[in-house]
């Protein structure tokens, strides 16, 4: 059973990584507790080797204020983003750096074997590259694309039904030993990255959007992300915006993610003409690029994805009323370069009057580290739930 010291001293651990740098009494008051409690918590976790003492700073008329930060070399974390075409696979220290990154695939489409084998190859390599570290590696987070459910014995599955897999355990796509694997859908990944250290950071009310060959979602509410009853929370791109329209990757007709997911938007403007290479950042750039400098048919293409992405957020903020829409994922942060106003116009347009005009509309601070970022944070919540001097 968790005691609480136990509680406490994670409560104080989790504000000191978010925090980057922070003081004693800052953690008194993040925690409620006393000031000389959260010293004695502050002297655990040095104890412990998490936490250092980083020089001081003036007070006013007294002592100097000693700064607390994380011990960035104390331990490593892995996250890896996995799609169908293959893996970027990242590892970062105890305070959130990157330290390291492998990709594996990203020609063509995989199987899941193929990506489990993409995935073990880019893990020896980190661990050949960073032997002495290896040791101190807390465990490995997966940001998976599909719903990601977790059995009462712990065992993971993915359900990735618009790839069209079958059910696929987390076991069988990666196994490293002794460290703890864990794994969540992509979309709630990059929405763990912006809500911790990027554009809806603060906010207790958010929406974080993917835009990818995919779509997702990670949904904000009171300051904790949402994973619904079977962690299926935030399908976002698989809501029905066109009864009876475009046939979806899930099989269904009329999805978000057949109108705003990389493959529908460049098979689109190809039905009408359009000439491009590739299927991914060049070819949504060009699309973009062209409806800028007055092609008309690339204009019309632009401002339809622009106009149903309104829509599909306008019916999300009269549902869920956020303070912060944070728009990310390749094709997201392509659209933002140049398209942020009229997203959020159109989105204005597409809710009703008072939550359309209560919420601010940001690209995602992390681009295409992301996913990576917010499933290495997987295993620092794990320390974190977990007593962090039982490391």
């Amino acid at each position: 059973m968790t005691t609480l010291r136990q509680r406490n001293r994670a409560l104080a651990l989790k504000h000191v990584i978010l925090a980057q740098e922070t003081t004693r009494a800052a953690i008194a008051q993040e925690t409620g507790l006393s000031a000389a409690s959260a010293a004695n918590l502050v002297t655990d976790l040095i104890t412990a080797g998490l936490v250092e003492e980083r020089g001081s700073i003036s007070s006013r008329g007294g002592r100097p204020i000693t700064l607390i930060g994380p011990r960035a070399e104390s331990a490593i974390t892995i996250g890896a983003d996995i799609g169908e075409r293959g893996v970027a696979v990242e590892m970062f220290d105890l305070a959130v750096n990157r330290i390291d990154r492998e990709f594996r695939g990203g020609a063509k489409e995989e199987e899941p074997e193929r990506i489990g084998a993409d995935l073990q190859e880019a893990l020896v390599a980190l661990r050949e590259r960073n032997a002495n570290r290896w040791p101190t590696l807390l465990g490995v987070g997966l940001g998976l694309p599909g719903v990601v459910e977790t059995a009462p014995d712990g065992g993971q599955t993915l359900y990735a039904q618009s790839l069209g897999w079958p059910p696929v355990p987390v076991s069988a796509l990666c196994d490293v030993g002794h460290v703890p694997v864990l794994a969540e859908n992509g979309a709630k990944m990059q929405a763990r990255a912006e809500h911790w250290f990027g554009n809806a950071r603060g906010a207790a009310h958010a929406l974080i959007a993917l835009l990818g060959r995919g779509v997702g979602l990670g949904i904000v509410s009171d300051g904790q992300l949402l994973s619904g009853a079977h962690s299926s929370a935030g399908e976002w791109g698989h809501t029905v915006i066109e009864r009876g329209g475009r046939v979806c990757r899930c099989g269904n007709r009329g999805c978000v993610e057949a109108y705003l997911g990389s493959d529908a938007i460049l098979s689109a403007w190809r039905a009408r003409g359009g000439v491009f290479e590739g299927t991914g950042w060049g070819a949504v750039g060009k699309l973009i690029a062209d409806a800028h400098a007055g092609d008309p048919v690339a204009g019309e293409i632009v401002g339809d994805v622009v106009d149903c992405l309104g829509a599909a957020l306008g019916g999300l903020v009269n549902l869920t009323g956020p303070q912060r829409i944070v728009i990310g994922g390749w094709v997201g942060l392509r659209l933002m370069e140049s398209l942020g106003e009229r997203i959020t116009e159109a989105t204005r347009r597409h809710s009703l009057a008072r939550p359309g005009g209560q919420f601010e509309l940001l690209v995602a601070r992390f681009g295409g580290d992301a996913v990576a970022t917010g499933s290495a944070l997987l295993p620092l919540e794990a320390l974190i739930a977990a007593d962090p001097m039982s490391r």
